[in-house]
């Protein structure tokens, strides 16, 4: 039974969809190199939601031979289409999932698609308790399956590797270990800072944010209305055109919700949930990616408990290390990981713990990060003021604080914060930004936050970097109302005075010594290209203020 559907979100879809096809096809839409075998299958969930899904095992194997198993349980894998790309040749979406190499090593690999999206029946939750529901059911289903020696991994990137983090948060039996990069932690703190809307890319059409956070819920529903293919069973076929509009109504009025302590998004907040989790978790998060920010993932990081946890931290992207980041040994980290957790290989897992990519471009290892040397260094920042106007940039929408030529290099590394005390009305924003500035006088922007106006003070937190500051180059902070490209914000037209304001950097007191191979990442080439601005020599001489860093004594 086809269920109601209002002409507009049919004109959006297909919007969607033709917006895909003006966009070139990309390497990640080649079909696998590795020959494979191709089933679908339906299980079932407790609440009686039918959730469809594509095996692929090795080519000529038995169907009874005992293979590990690597699963991603996932909104994206429509068999006509991967988010806004179509699928021209049709069969299972395997695109950036690194099938291939898992094939190739004798696994398994399961692609399930979450309740409301692909061949699954349901309404979609966004990483509710019924999408919480399908990843143990997924797993344990895949577990219990004569091919499968009983053991699951869980592998995939942004929503897909939250669909992993949740599989950690309900542990069903058989979960051996998970691979999640680029994953939403806390959905709220992913689409909202403090109540602020991110803004997101319009891809295909552009990366740069031109979008509110408030949009996501409609585009994902435009993902879960992405009919099946021709070819599909009737099942798929069936389950594809079933999104009853109650669906829509209460997906839209839970995702539009900019109240972070609300029972809809306190629920979702996986940082809790995996606070000492044992289940092996390699972790991979990009301190320079436009999506998911770095933000609450190191809060999840820090809070794991005792067990084999490996994680990459450095400068790329929404996307893993398997390309771009001029490291040539991710694969085989990532499949030794599977191999001794999943597979029970007799190998050993090869690089250190902590796997940080620089903003220079070296690479070292580290046990802990932010590394247990970070101190905290209280900077006291210029009072001033600004107009919170939004969209036209001007000096009355800022001001800054900027140090005297470092007479030492320094390294940030960790996540700054900063403490305001303002005047304001409650409906306007105040954004952070802290800058390296080279001796001609261009400035990159190492990170940033925002926070609401309302009350005395304003506490912001900045998203972690890790940024080696060279000798001669200054440390700018940059006060603003918002960020016109980073944050959707509806200007107050109002004055803000900032009365007293201090940031606290998180500085290494250790010197580093890059100990592994890698060069510099396509993240760090994209971001100084767009992340960097002219200052005046005027207005670096006036704002001027004295920063007491340490004193680095060494390595470590």
């Amino acid at each position: 039974m086809v269920s109601e559907r209002t002409g507009l979100v049919r004109a959006l879809c297909g919007l969607l969809l033709l917006l895909a096809v003006t966009t070139p096809v990309t390497a990640g839409a080649e079909p696998l190199s590795e020959p494979f075998q191709w089933r679908q299958a339906f299980l079932d969930a407790p609440d009686g939601t039918r959730l469809h899904a594509d095996i692929l095992r090795p080519a000529g194997i038995a169907d009874d031979v005992r293979t590990p198993v690597v699963l991603t349980v996932s909104p994206y894998r429509a068999h006509l289409a991967y988010l806004s790309e179509p699928r021209l040749r049709g069969g299972p979406s395997t695109d950036n999932l690194q099938a291939d190499m898992f094939l190739r090593a004798g696994y398994t690999y399961v692609v399930v698609d979450l309740r409301g999206f692909g061949g699954s029946t349901g309404c979609p939750d966004f990483g509710g308790p019924g999408e919480r529901s399908d990843v143990a059911t997924a797993v344990e289903w895949a577990a219990n399956q004569p091919w499968s020696t009983g053991k699951v991994g869980m592998f995939g990137v942004s929503y897909e590797a939250w669909t992993g983090l949740m599989g950690l948060a309900t542990k069903p039996k058989g979960l051996a270990a998970v691979a999640s990069f680029e994953p939403v932690v806390d959905p709220y703190s992913y689409l909202y800072m403090q109540g602020i809307s991110w803004k997101f890319s319009g891809k295909p059409i552009t990366e740069n944010g031109v979008r509110p956070a408030d949009l996501a819920g409609l585009e994902h529903l435009l993902i879960a209305s992405t009919p099946a293919r021709p070819e599909d069973s009737p099942e798929y076929q069936a389950a594809a055109a079933q999104l009853p509009m109650q669906c829509y109504q209460q997906y839209l009025a839970d995702m539009t919700n900019h109240d972070g302590n609300s029972p809809f998004w306190r629920d979702r907040d996986l940082v809790g949930p995996l606070r000492g989790n044992t289940i092996p978790l390699f972790l991979g998060q990009g301190f320079v990616d436009y999506n998911t920010r770095a933000y609450r993932v190191f809060d999840l990081w820090n809070g794991l408990g005792p067990g084999e946890h490996k994680a990459w931290f450095g400068q790329w992207g929404h996307r893993t290390c398997h390309d771009k980041c001029g490291t040539p040994h991710f694969d085989t980290e990532l499949l030794a990981f599977f191999d001794k957790h999943v597979a029970g290989r007799d190998v050993q897992v090869p690089g250190p713990r902590i796997t940080v990519g620089q903003f220079d471009g070296n690479w070292r290892a580290e046990t802990a990060w932010p590394p247990a040397d970070a101190a905290r260094v209280p900077v006291e920042l210029r009072p001033g003021g600004y107009t919170d106007r939004g969209l036209l940039p001007g000096p009355d929408r800022e001001f800054w604080s900027v140090s005297e030529p470092l007479a030492q290099a320094q390294h940030l590394s960790g996540m700054p914060s900063a403490s305001l005390r303002v005047n304001g009305p409650a409906n306007a924003t105040v954004a952070v930004e802290l800058y390296d500035i080279a001796p001609d006088n261009q400035a990159t922007v190492i990170t940033r936050g925002i926070a609401p106006v309302g009350g005395d003070t304003a506490e912001v937190r900045l998203l972690a970097q890790d940024w080696p500051i060279a000798a001669g180059h200054r440390i700018g902070v940059r006060v603003t109302d918002v960020v016109d490209d980073v944050w959707s914000h509806t200007p107050a037209f109002a004055q803000v005075t900032v009365t007293e304001a201090r940031i606290e950097l998180p500085l290494l007191t250790g010197t580093r010594t890059p100990d592994l191979v890698g060069g510099v990442t396509e993240g760090i080439v994209k971001w100084r290209n767009e992340k960097t601005i002219p200052l005046s020599p005027a207005m670096l001489n006036n704002a001027t203020v004295s920063m007491n860093l340490p004193n680095r004594t060494g390595a470590r």
